[in-house]
């Protein structure tokens, strides 16, 4: 069996059992059993596949067709570019949240201009893509990465790690901003950053099977209406008098306007605007203080 008899072989067998981007799915794990770049696969098309390889792509075509996200069957997710390890205890980084970063870099030269050093933290940080994009691209910057979850934490430790950037991050165990505050003081805090959970809690069921039965329920629902992290974060903020210059929030569908709403009845951030993402959809709601 050639390379390019296997891939087609996982192509249909995804797409006969209903798995979602079927050709797609079966590419990237046929270039994770060989070891190989996208490039280099189309290469080895005419060259004979051992059964070793081939039994291993098998056994993650099982699991692909129970529902796992490819990127936990492979271990691997990019973002901005960068590889980063995924696991069950974070969320699969999202194409669009690259927008929320590159916005934030944009925002943070402005205010600050180069070498600026603001205090950035990335609350909710799941597998640091954020805060390791942030400190990979803005050495300067002083950048923190929050999470609830300790394994979630470790995971983004050892990313930034990977990516040779661990020494410009810092990393805290707590709930959304109140770390941050405790290891930085109210004033200490320039900049805040969060994709956080913003699922309403009567539509988790309703989910995808990848994303409700695999990605961890704690990086999904946010409460009744799904805004109740950034009420809680907004509140965190009001209660020791933490207001940053800049506040990047990615959301859910449907609820950038309200919770834009939320930032400018605050009355810290004069600029509140929304940014839609590659579908169109309103995103990210950002609030700078010039």
């Amino acid at each position: 069996m050639t390379v390019r008899e296997a891939y087609m072989r996982a192509s249909s067998f995804l797409g006969e059992r209903g798995a979602s981007e079927a050709p797609k799915s079966a590419e990237l794990l046929l270039q994770h059993v060989l070891g190989v770049s996208r490039t280099r696969l189309l290469v080895l098309w005419s060259d004979p596949i051992d059964d070793d390889a081939f039994d291993a792509l098998w056994a993650m075509l099982q699991r692909r067709v129970a529902g796992e996200p490819v990127q936990y069957i492979t271990g691997e997710a990019y973002f901005y570019g960068r590889r980063f390890a995924v696991n069950r205890s974070v969320l699969i980084p999202r194409p669009e949240t690259e927008l929320l970063a590159e916005r934030v870099l944009q925002l943070g030269d402005e205010l600050w201009g180069a070498p600026g050093a603001p205090r950035v933290v990335d609350v909710g940080t799941g597998s640091g893509a954020i805060a390791a994009t942030l400190a990979a691209e803005r050495p300067a910057w002083r950048v923190a990465a929050s999470d609830l979850s300790a394994e979630a934490l470790e995971t983004a430790r050892g990313n930034s790690e990977a990516l040779g950037v661990a020494g410009g991050v810092t990393f805290l165990l707590g709930d959304l901003l109140e770390p941050a505050i405790a290891a930085f003081g109210a004033d200490g805090i320039d900049a805040v950053v969060s994709n956080p959970p913003y699922i309403p809690s009567a539509e988790m069921e309703g989910l995808q099977v990848e994303v409700r039965d695999y990605e961890p329920r704690l990086a999904l629902d946010g409460g009744e209406d799904g805004l109740e992290p950034y009420r809680r974060m907004l509140s965190q903020m009001a209660a020791h008098g933490a207001w940053p210059r800049l506040l990047g929030f990615e959301c859910g569908l449907g609820q950038a306007r309200e919770l834009a709403s939320l930032l400018r009845e605050t009355g810290h951030w004069p600029d509140v605007t929304i940014v839609e993402d590659y579908a169109g959809i309103e995103r990210h709601v950002l609030g700078v203080r010039r």
